[in-house]
């Protein structure tokens, strides 16, 4: 009523020109912000968290007797002996000795591992 057939002709063309056959780039377009916003997620969250995971895992491996662990329940400990890959039996007070799966402890307070010259003192 208060707008021409040819202009209205003339917004559709745009409005089709903008959104419609755009190739590649025009799938891009939309999809670029979510691959943006998980290049930064896997940048600030995922590879810290893989990292901490693996040092983790080689402090675990690297356990010896002697070394003073935080288990998952926050009791300190002192490692005793070492039963496999799996189980080691911890001393959480003088006389009181629990046996423990190695995946369970949160970190390694102090290790008992010394420099060969600390040694032969």
């Amino acid at each position: 009523m208060f707008i021409t057939p040819a202009w209205a002709q003339e917004a559709s063309d745009a409005v089709s020109n903008t959104t419609g056959e755009g190739g590649v780039m025009g799938l891009l377009g939309p999809i670029a912000p979510i691959l943006i916003v998980f290049f930064i997620f896997y940048i600030v969250v995922i590879r810290p968290q893989n990292r901490r995971m693996v040092e983790h895992r080689k402090s675990l491996d690297n356990l010896q007797k002697g070394d003073k662990v935080v288990t998952g329940g926050g009791v300190l400990a002192t490692v005793r002996k070492l039963h496999g890959d799996e189980e080691i039996e911890l001393e959480i007070a003088p006389g009181v000795i629990v046996t423990a799966l190695r995946g369970t402890l949160m970190s390694i307070r102090e290790t008992k591992a010394s420099p060969a010259g600390e040694a032969k003192k």
